[in-house]
């Protein structure tokens, strides 16, 4: 593994994961910048965090830095990425941290797992769809949206989910959310309509655009 530190977090990362891209991304402090700063920026101290999309771990650890590992529960879609996530938790003091492994789904979804498509970067891996059938295609379990928030009751909820994030908002979000931040996958998306139904639906839910904390494709909302 090599090894990478970020705002104070220090990273491992399979030497199998990392590109010239990303290993550029992680030495420079580029990695998940956008997510980083909306955490800095927003999390309170004494907020329950859900992070959706765990990748290396690093956003999960800056979070409970903040808030305390028993406040932070992270899921993970990849199996191939767990125990580098664990590994970066515990390196960080932050093995408290409650991750969970699971792809998570809209109320709409009957199975009880889904196929996952698991990349050569972790980064790129994502639900399974036609044109990934080269992938090594997992079955991994599934975690409805809706139980998932009544039993972590996050006030801060993060996500970065290659496009899954799509099939989430059907259904309006509890009132205990108080800031939602969203990496966007448009190019992923089945319809063009899609970044406005998540907005229209985190709007009914009573969460507003927060123009601070967004930046490029990461979207942040928040309770006022």
């Amino acid at each position: 593994m090599e090894r990478f530190e970020l705002n104070g977090v220090a990273l491992l990362c399979p030497k199998e994961q990392l590109t010239d891209k990303i290993r550029g991304k992680l030495a420079s402090g580029e990695y998940e910048g956008s997510e980083a700063r909306a955490v800095l920026m927003r999390l309170k101290a004494g907020q329950r965090v859900l992070e959706l999309g765990a990748g290396l771990g690093y956003i999960g650890a800056l979070a409970a830095r903040i808030v305390g590992a028993q406040n932070v529960t992270s899921v993970e879609a990849n199996p191939d990425m767990l125990a580098a996530i664990r590994a970066n938790y515990a390196l960080n003091g932050v093995a408290g941290i409650d991750l969970r492994h699971g792809a998570v789904v809209g109320p709409a979804y009957e199975g009880q797992t889904l196929a996952f498509a698991c990349a050569k970067q972790f980064w790129a891996s994502r639900i399974a769809a036609f044109e990934d059938r080269r992938a090594r295609v997992v079955e991994v379990p599934v975690l409805r949206i809706g139980a998932l928030l009544a039993d972590v009751a996050p006030q801060f909820v993060i996500m970065d989910i290659e496009g899954a994030e799509q099939y989430l908002f059907a259904s309006q979000w509890p009132r205990s959310v108080r800031q939602v931040v969203i990496e966007l996958h448009p190019k992923q998306y089945e319809s063009a309509k899609v970044i406005k139904e998540i907005v229209d639906m985190l709007s009914r839910s009573g969460l507003t655009y927060d123009p601070v904390a967004s930046r490029g494709t990461l979207l942040a909302l928040r309770r006022v």
